[in-house]
């Protein structure tokens, strides 16, 4: 069932979008098939896919998009060499034009309320933002039929984020990956994504109409914006390869000790605004820094390698490492901010090469249960 986002926001009837470490039902992905996506490195791509599938599978369900019968055998067959269970693994025939789930696929919202001993009707729903390909590539239309796919597959209610324009009304777009939250009210971007005029995601959209689409779709009342992403990123700010939610009050974000670096520079302002940030309360931040990865380069090209690009599973947190010194680092951090969850490094040195890591490849379904915060 699809609902004009005019007829109630989501907000007036009780949902958000709940925070990556609360409950899931499920993990979605697509199933790498276009070896250009990682031109002389396609060849380990599945395997890594397997790897986190693997781990995945342990803690809660996978649906994995595939685009057709063969894609599938293919799919299958490499999971069991790789010692994945499949008894919580479930395929869907849907073609897609990339893998990047977190950017293409539905984002989730949540009612925080029950009645009485047991679930509200139409608990968990889709909502259905445009997707693009980061204005820039012209296949995009099979990855923007997802969340539609998503709901009627799963019989939720979905709607489609519009903001009104002197041309009428226009569909919003939005990239999963561009933006984070902490459940509880805040929610973290970049200008450099999501307010530029030179990437076209929404032009002539003001600051103003892109918050009030957040409250009004995903329950947020604090929009925190940093301002640029890291070098290399191919979606210009996606602030989950710099700045993360771990907890309702605690934030993670990468930080560069080389002045020399073109990253040092806006991840410091980043930092600074940050510390200079107020939560609902008024109080601040508890801030965490994590360090970058010396420079990926392959062929020419510094590539988008974060440890902030982290997946937060079930029991679970994926972490993406490179064969740096940093890596163990990284992964005490990260081990530390996630106390009673398994932290798990994947190497994701050939991963990065399609521009994209953890939790680009991912997109949380969240558990149909009460309401709850993690402290942190």
């Amino acid at each position: 069932m699809s609902e004009s986002a005019t007829e109630g926001t989501r907000r007036e009837r009780g949902y958000r979008m709940p925070a990556e470490w609360e409950p899931h039902e499920a993990t979605w992905i697509a199933w790498p098939h276009n070896p250009e996506d990682w031109p002389g490195k396609f060849q380990p791509i599945p395997w890594v896919y397997a790897e986190i599938v693997g781990h995945l599978a342990r803690v809660e369900d996978v649906h994995i998009l595939v685009d057709d019968a063969a894609a599938e055998k293919r799919a299958r067959g490499i999971l069991r060499r790789g010692g994945a269970s499949l008894g919580r693994v479930h395929f869907h025939l849907w073609p897609t034009d990339r893998v990047w789930t977190r950017d293409s696929g539905p984002i989730f919202v949540r009612k925080s309320s029950t009645r009485g001993a047991g679930l509200e009707k139409d608990t968990v729903a889709v909502t259905n933002w445009k997707f693009n390909a980061w204005a820039k590539y012209p296949d995009w239309h099979l990855d923007d039929e997802i969340p539609e796919r998503v709901a009627e597959l799963l019989g939720m209610p979905q709607w489609t984020p519009t903001i009104e324009t002197a041309e009428g009304p226009r569909r919003v777009v939005l990239e999963g990956g561009s933006i984070d939250v902490n459940g509880a009210g805040t929610l973290i971007t970049t200008e450099e994504c999501l307010l530029s005029e030179v990437q076209q995601r929404n032009p002539g959209v003001s600051r103003e109409q892109i918050e009030q689409a957040f409250r009004d779709c995903l329950g947020v009342d604090q929009v925190l914006w940093m301002n640029r992403g890291i070098a290399g990123d191919d979606t210009h700010g996606h602030v989950d390869d710099i700045t993360r939610f771990v907890g309702t009050n605690t934030i993670v974000t990468v930080v560069e000790a080389n002045h020399e670096d073109d990253n040092h520079l806006p991840l410091t302002e980043n930092l600074e605004r940050l510390k200079s940030a107020r939560n609902l309360e008024g109080k601040p931040f508890e801030i965490i820094e994590l360090p970058m990865p010396p420079p990926i380069v392959f062929q020419g090209q510094r590539l988008p390698a974060s440890y902030a690009n982290f997946y937060v599973a079930n029991n679970l947190v994926l972490v993406p490492t490179f064969n740096r010194s940093t890596d163990r680092r990284a992964l005490n951090i990260l081990a530390e901010a996630f106390p009673g969850r398994e932290v798990v490094g994947i190497y994701s040195g050939d991963l990065i090469w399609g521009l994209g890591a953890l939790h680009c490849m991912t997109q949380q379904q969240p558990a149909a249960v009460p309401y709850h915060h993690r402290d942190g």
